[in-house]
């Protein structure tokens, strides 16, 4: 059975990870549009660069996978299960997930501004800083400057069609974590063929359509009912 699953801020919150949504227009106390739209890159690359490096030091410093994560990870053992995530975190990846595709980029990777199909995993050998920094001097081994590999505010979601293509594959769709008001991701529960399983796990669930299975619990609780009610198809 192919369980496509769409994750959001909620699940990683419960790690601490901090989300912008909650801070009333901040994050980690800066405005979010200068640190996270393409204007306030354009604008002030060095703050993007300085902002980007510290979140990822909090990542690998302060931040572990939590159950919800393992719980996904579980589910592997008996089907085929894709991850679809607006989380800009690894700890899908870190919790032992094997098929993750990240919609709005992820923190722990840098991109050639003049090349972005060069991407960079950090630490890497290939930058010539070192380690989780990376600043408006930073080059790689072609001399290109870098930009943190996240879909800025204003700029297209490259993974969407690819994203289309999997919720359109499932036998089972979950949803975790997420308003549901973050376009282009909120549109991929009208791509899930008529018909298909659709669970919705939120402590906070918004108006979904008749046909969802609305778990209203948070993420850690609510992957273990998850678990428990697929046990039952």
């Amino acid at each position: 059975m192919r369980i496509v699953v769409s994750t959001g801020a909620g699940i990683s919150a419960e790690s601490g990870m901090p989300t912008y949504r909650d801070a009333g227009g901040l994050w980690e106390n800066y405005p979010v549009m200068e640190v996270a739209s393409h204007e306030g890159f354009v604008r002030n690359p060095a703050l993007i660069h300085r902002f980007y490096s510290e979140m990822r030091q909090k990542l690998v410093d302060n931040i572990r996978p939590n159950d919800a994560h393992r719980g996904l990870v579980e589910l592997e053992r008996d089907h085929d299960v894709h991850i679809i995530t607006q989380n800009v975190d690894d700890l899908h990846e870190r919790a032992g997930s094997t098929n993750v595709l990240h919609l709005h980029g992820e923190l722990m990777k840098v991109r050639s501004l003049h090349h972005p199909e060069r991407v960079y995993q950090l630490p890497c050998d290939s930058l010539s800083d070192k380690g989780l920094v990376t600043t408006v001097d930073t080059r790689d081994s072609y001399g290109d400057a870098v930009r943190p590999h996240i879909v800025f505010f204003g700029e297209d979601v490259p993974n969407f069609e690819p994203a289309v293509a999997l919720a359109a594959s499932a036998d089972v769709f979950v949803i975790i974590g997420t308003s549901l008001v973050v376009y282009p991701a909120a549109a991929l529960l009208h791509y899930v063929p008529e018909g298909t399983k659709v669970f919705y796990i939120d402590p906070r669930p918004v108006d979904v359509p008749a046909y969802v299975n609305v778990i209203a619990q948070n993420a850690t609780v609510g992957v273990k009912t998850l678990i428990e009610e697929l046990k039952k198809l």
